[in-house]
């Protein structure tokens, strides 16, 4: 009866995975088209409003911003290799957002972000020339999912394509 068990596990463990090609899985996971925003710390930045514009017409998109943390080690128990270690998060005084946008287009486009404070007060407000690209979460051999485009907000306000 122990084959049952075998089975039902090797059932679970190639949920999800899809073939690409000859010796290469894939997950199912995707990645949404649309825009990332990156407020470094130093900048007490609350909401952000994104208008793209290309092909003649533009449009706006809230961005809904949530603090960023960022992953600091817990000392790890000595001995058995075998030992489990464990992380804590922490804020980092930044901010991080994303902007849906379907039809996202991998051609260049005019990019006006605004970022705000918690009174409303205009903290940043600038315009960037960027062309977005698919992004591979499964890496190159599973394909391409939607472009994004990354901007990244410094503490002085300024607003940048990171390469």
């Amino acid at each position: 009866m122990r084959f049952v068990p075998v089975l039902a596990v090797l059932l679970v463990a190639g949920c999800g995975a899809l073939p690409a090609g000859e010796g290469v899985r894939c997950t199912a996971i995707g990645a949404p088209a649309g825009v990332n925003v990156d407020v470094a710390p130093g900048l007490a930045a609350d909401a952000a409003e994104l208008e793209l514009c290309w092909g003649g017409s533009c449009r706006s998109h809230d961005v809904t911003l949530r603090p960023a943390t960022t992953a600091v080690p817990e000392e790890c128990p000595t001995g058995a290799p075998d030992q489990v270690c464990s992380a804590r998060v922490r804020p980092t005084g930044g901010a991080y957002g994303f902007a849906q946008v379907a039809d996202l287009p991998e051609r260049n486009l005019s990019a006006t972000l605004t970022v705000t404070g918690p009174d409303g007060a205009r903290l940043a407000q600038d315009t960037v020339e960027a062309t977005p690209h698919p992004v591979f979460p499964n890496g190159p051999e599973c394909g391409a999912a939607g472009p994004q485009l990354k901007l990244h907000v410094a503490a002085d306000g300024s607003v940048t394509v990171p390469r």
